[in-house]
């Protein structure tokens, strides 16, 4: 018998459901709110408000493409955190909700671990190429920067993480601070590719053992722009390009500094990344690079699984769904999560 699994997400801004059967992929539905461009940055209030009007459509829009109805559902995976705690109330009470009326089990997931399996979403007409265990994942996000040993679909190490800030914090607030927009990765990545990366140098950190930090890059750049601007007012409008290509070179890496030591120490040469930093032209290239060089296999998740989806929660779901795992009525949400 067929197991089909209702993904909700809700962690941030993004209210999204998705429908799996036996890993196969029938339909992912995303709700984005464009209310927060305005304001440079989630408003943790409005992405709330926005999740309650959005959920009931979604996970309908969710299961009508999927060709499904609630009552063929096995059980319902919802994003428990980390996160925004309003919205991931919105999704975790929806999914209470319609489990208690469907008497179907619950399955909480860890965001962090719906990034790392993404590449495990199987779709009709697309290759499956999925690295084998034990695997490296470079999990890169706006909240998160870890390096993460993935030793099955359940089972997680965390080799390093960020000691500060997330790489992709970095990015957004340099384009903040350059006046180029929110959300700042995208902007940063398309000026870079116009670029030369090596006109300028920032600070690069050094933290012992796998961990990162991204805070002093940041204030390099700041007292950077603050100096030359200073000297000339139009330095940064003249410049951006090659800032943004400077700058986005010096966290490319640092990251991958991390993440070469990483593959050394452990001998694992199966190597993916994931998280919203993942969509990042110059960073997938830098991967593909350094496996080419130092024989590496490397898994790359298609653009429309890098940013927060349901995809990924329900397929971390089903996994933990197989392994017997079930979640009771009494789960809260958490805006942190202690354990992976």
């Amino acid at each position: 018998m067929s197991d089909i699994i209702l993904g909700i997400e809700s962690s941030c801004d993004d209210t999204s459901a998705a429908v799996i059967r036996d890993g196969w992929l029938l339909s992912n539905v995303i709700a984005s709110q464009e209310v927060h461009r305005a304001f440079g940055g989630v408003v943790p209030e409005l992405a709330s408000r926005a999740h309650e009007q959005n959920i009931v459509p979604v996970v309908s829009e969710a299961l009508s493409r999927a060709g499904v109805a609630a009552s063929d559902l096995t059980a319902i995976a919802f994003t428990r955190g980390p996160g925004l705690l309003g919205s991931l109330l919105v999704g975790t009470s929806f999914a209470k909700a319609l489990g208690l009326a469907l008497d179907i089990p619950l399955v909480m997931v860890n965001h962090l671990q719906g990034h790392i399996l993404a590449g495990f979403v199987k779709e009709e007409g697309v290759p499956v190429v999925q690295p084998s265990f034990p695997y490296l994942c470079l999990l890169v996000s706006g909240g998160n920067s870890q390096i993460v040993r993935v030793d099955s679909p359940t089972e997680f190490v965390i080799l390093g993480q960020t000691i500060d800030d997330a790489v992709g914090e970095a990015f957004d607030k340099c384009s903040k601070m350059m006046g180029l927009g929110y959300p700042g990765g995208p902007i940063i990545d398309k000026l870079a590719a116009q670029g030369d990366a090596s006109r300028f140098k920032f600070a690069k950190p050094h933290i012992p053992g796998l961990d990162y930090s991204f805070s002093g890059v940041k204030t390099s750049l700041l007292y950077f722009v603050r100096d030359e601007m200073a000297r000339d007012p139009e330095f940064m409008e003249k410049n951006k390009a090659d800032i943004c290509a400077s700058f986005q070179k010096t966290l490319i890496d640092i990251l991958m500094d991390k993440l070469v030591k990483a593959a050394k120490q452990t001998g694992i040469r199966e190597i993916a990344i994931g998280g919203g930093v993942s969509a990042n032209s110059g960073l997938r290239a830098r991967v593909q690079e350094e496996g080419r060089r130092r024989g590496w296999k490397t898994y790359l998740p298609a653009f429309k699984f890098t940013t927060d989806n349901a995809a990924m929660i329900a397929i971390a779901g089903w996994y933990h769904y197989l392994a017997g795992e079930r979640t009771g009525l009494d789960v809260a949400p958490v805006s942190r999560m202690a354990d992976f």
